[in-house]
Order: structure tokens, then C-alpha cells, then sequence
């Protein structure tokens, strides 16, 4: 039965996509993230869904009539400068080649879906609904991990979807702790009571789902995001109470076994994990500085003969830090590029906040801004323990949070000159609404 109702949700979605690209986006998007195949057991399970949603989007976009013009900015310019430079290191990779172009073939389609993405992000209903999509797609699994965590007493392990980027423990706790700014987001925004009260009570599910899934990383991230969320929301002394009572709700709900793992981090020497990972991190950082334009190239620190080039006595593995896996696998120059992805996806949320202050109909770009920040030190806190350089949904919210910003400037156009122009790129909605002006106001501090 599951297979047949996926089936006829996902079929007319993608006749849909076919007639309006947005759809076939957001289909796509759909797929990437929740892996909602991976919940059945027949048919369904196997069918390249993923392949026939990207296929059905590519063919929306070119045939629809919606008028649609690529999004320059700096997140889609490093996008596309970061798909140039791990073809090149592709080429010139040290693992085994079959290996190598499946991932890049992977990682490849999941920026060219994105570059499609910005392209069609132009108004806020639409913004809004891949932040819906995004926060149920991984809200599911927060909801489901966060009632099983309860009934089980904490005595089992959280997983995600099997065969998906996200199956791992330490990956599922790093993506709840995502969305959870996102519910927060979504509940700031909504005009329904029955609405807020169902995120806040996911928002409750989704950090026991975290604790439950029992990964020491995604510990450290709670504690800075937690911190962050708490920066960054109104009402520190209403919004401080909620955050430590459900923490501590969530944490002494954990049995002995749960308190035990998560002492193991102060005695990271004593544990042969823990170990493993920092001699893998001093390993990369020697190929690295061996290879510094190209790296090894995907999968290169994952084979033996690779990590003994550098440290004999490291065995191969994967790194768990999204840092040091680009700077291995395609070396300090790509390196630079992918952090710059990062990088303007967070200076697009600072100028999003300054330009849209004061501006009641702008507020929810505010909103976003912020809970969008505490998105991305959530996946950089918990990533520096994992690997996940290259998952689709943390780099989504950064296109996402270029095309709020450009809506922002096209609402203020003159105070979103300057900066603009200071951070070296000039957007088609600045050209547009922009050069021409009467007034020369500037920007407040």
C-alpha cells in the first residue's frame, strides 16, 4: 500500500513538473531530502525517482513559458567555479575512477538542480515553500525519531533513512538540528495558532529525535546552536527559558548508558574513535600540503595506498569533518571556493537583517535571515565532526538566502548599493532598480 500511495502522489507531480518548473523543483528537492522511497519496502523502494524528477525539472525549464533568468550572485558564481575545480580534481584523482565520477556525477546534478533552484526563487511564496518542504521533509524523521526516542525510553538509536546521505546517526542529528531553526522560523511566520503550537510541539519531537540518535558531534552542535538560536531570537529571557528546559527535559530523560557515551568526550584520548579521526585529520592535512591545487580527489584519503603516501600507520577512512574532506579531496584552491559558498551565504543574511530593519512588510526576510544563521552554525559545528561537504540541503539554504537578499534589494534598492559594490558582485535586480535614483540615502549602522 505504501508503494502504491507514493506512487500516485509522486506521478502526477512530475506530469505537473513537466508543464511548471517550479514544481519539478520542488519534486526534486522533495526526493533529495526527505528520501521518501526509502520508507517503502516494494516497487516504490527501487524506482529513479530522483533521476525522473531531475529529468522531468530540466525539461520544465526548458519548455515552460515562465520567463527564467539565471541568478547571479556570489553563492551560484562560486557554485558554478566549484563544479569547474572538482571536475579538475576529478581528473586527476588518486582513488579508484569508477568511484570518483560517481560521486562527481552525484555532486555535479546536485548543483546544476540548484543553479535551476536560484533561478526560480523569485518572490517570497516561494521562498516559503522550500522552507515548508525543507522542515517537513526532515521534520518527519525529527517527529519519528522524537516519539520513538520517548517510548523506547532513550534506550535506542535514531537512524535516518537507509541508503541516503542522512542514514548515519551523526548525519540525522546534524540535519535536525537544521530544522529546527527553520520550524522556528515557519512558526514566527504563521497566522494560526493550531499551526505554532504543531511546530513548537515538532521543535520538542526533533530534539529528542537529536539526543536519541546518541552522537557525541551532534551533543556540541546542540550546545551551539542552542546558544545561537538564543541570540538570535526576540525575547532572550522568555526564549532562554524554553530553550534550557527543554534541553534539560530532553537530557535528564536520557538513561545512564546515554550520560556514559556522552562523558567519552572529555576523554577523547581513551577513545579509539575519537583517535581514529584526529590521526585521519593530520593524515588529510599532509596530502593536502603534498597536493595543493588538486588534493587527492574524491575518495583518495579513503583508500590505503593514498593515506600511505603520507602517514603509514593511519588507516584509511573517512574524515567526519566537512573542512578537512574538501580540503583532501580537491585541495586548498576548491577549498577556498566551497568556504566562500558559505562565507556569502552568511554576509547575504547580516545584510539582509541591516537593509530590511524597520521594514514591517520585510520582516519575515528578518526572520529568515536569522533563523537561517542558526541554521548554518548548526551545520558547521555538527559538520566539523561528519562528513557532509557536499549535502544538497545546507546548500539550498544558502541559495535560498541569496534570492531573499535580492528580493530585499529590489524593495531597497538605494541602501543596497553600497554594499553591495564593496562586496564585488552586482546583481541583475541592482542593475535594474538600482542605478538609477534621487536619493542618496545610507545605510544605519
Amino acid at each position: 500500500m505504501r508503494d502504491l500511495a507514493l506512487t500516485l502522489v509522486l506521478v502526477p507531480l512530475l506530469v505537473m513538473a513537466a508543464a511548471q518548473p517550479f514544481v519539478g523543483v520542488l519534486v526534486w528537492s522533495w526526493i533529495s531530502f526527505m528520501n521518501p522511497h526509502r520508507e517503502v519496502w516494494g516497487f516504490a523502494q527501487t524506482m529513479p525517482w530522483a533521476m525522473m524528477s531531475f529529468l522531468v525539472m530540466l525539461f520544465g525549464c526548458l519548455v515552460a513559458r515562465e520567463p527564467k533568468r539565471p541568478a547571479v550572485n556570489g553563492v551560484t558564481v562560486l557554485m558554478l567555479i566549484f563544479a569547474v575545480g572538482i571536475t579538475i580534481t576529478s581528473i586527476t584523482a588518486l582513488g579508484p575512477s569508477e568511484g570518483v565520477w560517481a560521486k562527481w556525477d552525484r555532486t555535479i546534478k546536485v548543483l546544476l538542480g540548484l543553479l535551476l533552484t536560484a533561478a526560480l526563487l523569485t518572490e517570497r511564496r516561494r521562498i516559503h515553500a522550500m522552507i515548508w518542504l525543507i522542515v517537513i521533509s526532515l521534520g518527519y524523521y525529527g517527529v519519528k525519531g522524537g516519539i520513538f526516542t520517548v517510548m523506547t525510553g532513550g534506550g535506542f538509536i535514531v537512524l535516518g533513512p537507509p541508503n541516503s546521505m542522512i542514514k548515519d546517526r551523526n548525519h540525522l542529528a546534524v540535519a535536525l538540528l537544521v530544522a529546527i531553526p527553520l520550524m522556528n522560523y515557519l512558526r514566527l511566520q504563521s497566522p494560526y495558532a493550531i499551526v505554532r503550537m504543531g511546530l513548537v510541539a515538532a521543535m520538542v519531537c526533533t530534539l529528542f529525535a537529536v539526543v536519541g540518535s546518541q552522537s557525541r558531534g551532534a551533543l556540541l552542535g546542540l550546545a551551539a546552536t542552542a546558544g545561537f538560536l538564543w541570540l538570535r531570537s526576540p525575547g532572550k529571557i522568555v526564549s532562554g527559558i524554553g530553550i534550557v528546559a527543554a534541553l534539560a527535559v530532553a537530557i535528564l530523560f536520557m538513561p545512564a548508558s546515554w550520560v556514559e557515551r556522552m562523558n567519552t568526550i572529555s576523554n577523547y584520548q581513551e577513545d579509539g574513535s575519537a583517535m581514529g579521526r584526529i590521526t585521519i585529520w593530520l593524515a588529510i592535512i599532509k596530502l593536502a600540503l603534498m597536493r595543493p591545487l588538486v588534493g587527492t580527489g574524491f575518495l583518495g584519503f579513503y583508500q590505503q595506498s593514498v593515506v600511505n603516501m603520507v602517514s603509514p600507520d593511519t588507516m584509511a577512512r573517512a574524515a567526519h569533518n566537512i573542512w578537512l574532506e574538501v580540503l583532501g579531496e580537491h585541495g586548498f584552491v576548491v577549498f577556498f571556493v566551497w568556504t566562500g559558498i558559505l562565507v556569502f551565504g552568511v554576509l547575504y543574511s547580516i545584510r539582509t537583517t541591516r537593509l530590511a530593519r524597520g521594514r514591517p512588510d520585510l520582516q519575515w526576510t528578518v526572520d529568515l535571515a536569522r533563523m537561517t544563521q542558526v541554521s548554518i552554525v548548526a551545520y558547521c559545528s555538527g559538520g566539523s565532526f561528519l562528513s557532509l561537504s557536499y549535502w544538497d540541503v545546507a546548500w539550498t539554504l544558502l541559495v535560498v538566502m541569496a534570492a531573499t537578499y535580492a528580493l530585499v534589494v529590489k524593495a531597497v534598492p538605494v541602501q543596497a548599493a553600497e554594499p553591495v559594490a564593496r562586496l564585488g558582485w552586482r546583481t541583475p535586480s541592482l542593475r535594474a532598480a538600482g542605478a538609477v535614483t534621487t536619493s542618496r540615502r545610507t545605510l544605519s549602522p
